[in-house]
């Protein structure tokens, strides 16, 4: 090569370091004076100039605020949120789309210049206007949120992959995911559905995102939702791109952006593949964490669900250098952040077509619907109550999770109103009602499965967080055992289980399971899809039942945690509340 071309090249390779590193971005910032550099000094000149003032922007003392949200699950509204004080429920308002972007536009104005917005998945599901438009209707509200950048979550492919790929891209932020792929017999040939990492050069340093959500969606979902999609464990490949992060892009600082669970984001965080990560910030099991968790390697914060919280990470800089952390988890309470009117005026305009239909009552209940616990839930015995009254089968099955915000009784009248909204929160989706028959063996075998799914205790194996729930059977359990060896008893019927009888059973359809699989009991016989839908089944219990009074009542019970457990992470200081 001539000496003019290695010039050349070096000229272009140094040019190329300026534009990644931002410092061309400098040269817009100091407007005038760059100008003037420019027009009595050599480029050279120029850029040792600009790089001498980057070096300057970093000895400065600043710090990078994150606000954060996750599983915000479609919820447009303040609403009712459970609290857990001095070993008692506790029911505040909290959340709403218009008092969140009253509370984001007031944390920004304090730190306008080095604050990024993030939100954690599950935004676009959860809500009646969401499962009716598909999600498309939230499209502008998240937009007009401001976030900077956006991970999907696992029931972000509810409406399957083509509207998850649709209502996704016409989000404004940046999507990342590392662990997301299309299969490769589409047309995309087994390519990463979203970039797997996001850089912003911001208060004279680089933040490198790496973003994972959950490998099981196919099983935690129906597994038609992710066709055409395929989901591998972070440990896959984060340590590569921490490499890529820190030693060939320069990031001072590295984040993981994390929808797996709690408990899988802590096992992640103690697995050698995240050394040199310096928080993971997780979300799907909607825990609260008030105080990072400290792992091996790294640390967990989770910042709870239904637009009711929001965290802020206070990331301190000193001499272009992590040189602390500040965070804080906060109410999105209607109290200290009125509501922002154009936001208002959005989601208004959003939910008219939908109003009428959505706020009719359809029963009442004197007890307050929630759905926190771990084991039962007063919510899931209201479902499977309306299941077992209308099919009469042995045992009625509603699959465990800690979906749809809770809903109080009213100081004034005893009761709570139960309205269509209300129920499509309840189910988001509206299943039809499967009926099939069991043998005793059957049911134990898979109660311990679904013990090992919540409490496994290696993190990794764990999914979602809950246990499954159901009438016409008591189960006593021991979760601290190993797996196999947690059920102690089972009764059907108020009878200890045959495990020779067989026993009908009735739970929801998942949309893509085989004809022989009934919430995930396999080589079920004689299985029956309905012409029922659950919607419709819990209209009609609840018109001849009103008012109702669902209750924690000992249908599931362990030897080792309280009714009222609230998490199923131990070994760590965490506490929901």
């Amino acid at each position: 090569m001539s000496n003019e071309n290695q010039n050349i090249s070096s000229e272009n390779n140094r040019r190329d370091f300026i534009k990644k590193t931002g410092l061309a971005g400098l040269a817009v910032a100091f407007g005038p004076l760059a100008n003037t550099i420019g027009a009595n000094n050599s480029s050279n000149e120029t850029e040792t100039v600009l790089e001498t003032l980057a070096g300057e922007e970093k000895k400065k003392k600043q710090t990078v605020s994150l606000l954060i949200t996750s599983d915000i699950h479609g919820q447009l509204f303040t609403h009712d949120e459970f609290f857990w004080e001095n070993n008692q429920a506790v029911y505040k308002k909290r959340g709403g789309m218009a008092t969140l972007k009253t509370m984001i536009d007031t944390l920004k104005k304090k730190n306008p210049a080095n604050t990024i917005v993030y939100d954690g998945g599950d935004y676009f599901h959860g809500h009646a206007v969401a499962s009716l438009t598909e999600g498309e209707a939230l499209i502008p509200v998240f937009n007009l949120l401001g976030y900077d950048l956006m991970l999907p979550g696992n029931w972000e492919v509810v409406y399957k992959k083509k509207k998850m790929l649709y209502d996704m891209g016409h989000a404004n932020a940046v999507k990342i995911c590392a662990n997301m792929w299309h299969k490769t017999n589409d047309s995309d040939n087994g390519e990463l559905v979203y970039q797997p990492h996001w850089i912003k050069y911001i208060a004279g340093i680089k933040i490198g995102f790496i973003g994972y959500t959950d490998h099981l969606i196919p099983k935690r979902q129906s597994p038609a939702y992710s066709e055409g999609l395929r989901f591998e464990h972070a440990d896959v490949n984060i340590a590569k791109y921490v490499k890529l992060l820190r030693e060939v892009e320069g990031c001072a600082i590295v984040i993981v952006v994390t929808h797996m669970g709690l408990a899988q984001q802590v096992g992640l965080a103690n697995n050698p593949a995240a050394e040199g990560v310096d928080i993971i910030i997780g979300a799907d099991t909607h825990e609260r964490v008030r105080v990072p968790i400290q792992g091996k390697y790294t640390k967990v914060i989770e910042c709870g669900a239904f637009g009711s919280f929001l965290g802020k990470l206070d990331l301190e800089i000193t001499d272009g250098k992590l040189a602390g952390m500040q965070y804080q988890l906060m109410d999105v309470d209607p109290l200290k952040y009125p509501e922002d009117k154009e936001m208002k005026k959005l989601v208004d305009k959003i939910y008219e077509p939908f109003k009428k239909e959505l706020q009719t009552v359809i029963g009442t209940s004197t007890t307050p619907l929630v759905r926190y616990f771990v084991m039962e839930t007063p919510m899931d015995n209201l479902i499977t109550d309306a299941i077992k009254w209308k099919f009469k089968p042995d045992i009625a099955l509603s699959n465990g999770f800690r979906f749809c915000q809770p809903l109080a009784v009213d100081p004034k009248t005893g009761v709570a109103n139960i309205t269509k909204e209300f129920l499509w929160n309840m189910l988001p989706v509206n299943s039809e009602a499967k009926t099939a028959v069991v043998t005793g063996k059957q049911v134990w075998d898979w109660l311990e499965k679904e013990l090992q799914n919540a409490f496994a205790k290696d993190p990794s194996k764990r999914f979602g967080g809950w246990f499954v729930r159901y009438n016409g059977m008591e189960v006593n359990f021991t979760i601290g055992n190993e797996f196999g060896k947690r059920v102690n008893w089972v009764k059907v019927g108020g009878n200890p289980i045959d495990l020779t009888k067989e026993y009908s059973i009735v739970a929801c359809e998942r949309e893509g399971d085989p004809n022989d699989t009934l919430c995930r009991i396999e080589h079920v016989k004689n299985p029956n899809k309905t012409p029922f839908l659950l919607h419709d089944v819990i209209i009609d219990y609840l018109k001849q039942h009103s008012p109702v009074a669902p209750k924690i009542e000992g249908r599931a019970t362990a030897t080792d945690e309280p009714a009222t457990l609230l998490t199923q992470l131990k070994g760590t200081t965490y506490e929901f509340r």
